[in-house]
């Protein structure tokens, strides 16, 4: 968590109570503000501590820059804390030539001070860190096109029983025999898309690690939102497939609109094109299976493959879930005014 936007000195605190760290920043050593806390669950009663400087590299279309800062930290005391100071070169990576050892860190004593020299983004990897959960559902959107196929003739079949006369009483008003159709087609596809994912997710995962291929840590909880997103969206796009039938009446149409909105900017973005798109578009529903949060102050190549959602898991569906409702809302009012037959 980022402290204040106070520019010069800044004393620092980091206080541990059982399993809990909190940091606190001051202006003047005095009057103190909490930045943030967390709470690691088994923290083993002795653990390291240290200093550390890190500074964001820059990433461009082919190329990766690296960057350094140096802080000074001084007036360094320790309370409940025994140990001799030590110093770790830690991170050292290939450089761009692929063959010469880059050192990101280093520190220098000078009295009682410590320059300590760093580089590097401070939050979760992404890439460099291992294959992440969410690249087990990378086919995830090829697969949404068989659905909305089937969303897409869920309605025109109707059109083609209801285009000869039967000479049957008149069946439910138009808008309400849509509106159950959405019901009916929207639990289908979530349980598709559930047992799809329940299965090609942890199926995947075990795959990987049985091969020492190295894995992102991931939370139950969040593996169980991937899974159950994923779901989601499946539902959501099935719906919009079937209010885009209902509004231009030709299948054709109506799948090529799908796929369109839905599958196309979610392979471009995959691609590293465009992924703004993934803001605007229903496509925007895959944020809800990214499993490595997108951090602003970490620099990442702008692609699904890199790991680049530009929302948040949650907003994302959100906007899937508000175009399918647009789509469906348009298609029940324009059917409102017709007469059952």
């Amino acid at each position: 968590m980022a402290g204040g936007p106070v520019q010069g000195p800044r004393w620092l605190r980091l206080t541990r109570s059982g399993d809990t760290l909190t940091g606190y920043e001051s202006g003047d050593g005095q009057t103190w503000t909490e930045v943030s806390t967390v709470t690691l669950p088994g923290l083993p009663e002795t653990v390291e501590i240290g200093l550390f400087a890190a500074s964001s590299g820059a990433l461009w279309e082919m190329a990766k820059a690296f960057a350094q800062a140096t802080a000074t930290f001084d007036q360094i005391t320790l309370q409940g804390a025994n140990g001799s100071w030590r110093h770790d070169d830690v991170g050292v990576s290939l450089g761009p030539d692929g063959k010469t050892l880059h050192h990101p860190g280093g520190v220098v004593e000078s009295g009682d001070k410590l320059l300590v020299t760093g580089g590097g983004d401070i939050g979760p990897a992404t890439v460099e860190g291992g294959l992440r959960a969410d690249l087990m559902l990378i086919g995830g959107a090829v697969g949404l096109i068989l659905v909305l196929v089937v969303a897409v003739t869920f309605d025109t079949a109707e059109h083609r029983r209801g285009s000869i006369g039967t000479g049957l009483p008149a069946g439910p008003h138009p808008a309400r025999l849509l509106a159950a159709k959405a019901v009916v087609l929207g639990a289908v596809a979530f349980v598709t898309g559930l047992v799809t994912s329940g299965v090609v997710v942890p199926a995947g995962l075990a795959l990987l690690r049985a091969n020492q291929n190295p894995i992102q840590p991931i939370t139950v909880a969040t593996e169980l939102r991937v899974i159950v997103g994923y779901a989601a969206l499946t539902a959501a796009a099935a719906v919009l497939a079937l209010g885009l039938a209902a509004l231009v009446k030709r299948h054709i149409v109506a799948i090529g609109l799908a796929i369109a909105l839905v599958v196309v900017p979610y392979l471009l973005a995959t691609a590293g094109l465009v992924p703004w798109l993934l803001m605007i578009t229903p496509a925007a529903g895959f944020a809800i299976t990214q499993s490595v949060p997108t951090f602003a102050h970490v620099d990442v190549d702008q692609s699904l493959l890199g790991g680049y959602y530009p929302l948040p898991p949650w907003a994302g569906l959100t906007v899937t879930c508000a175009y399918a409702a647009i789509a469906l809302g348009a298609a029940i009012a324009v059917r409102r005014g017709k007469v059952p037959c």
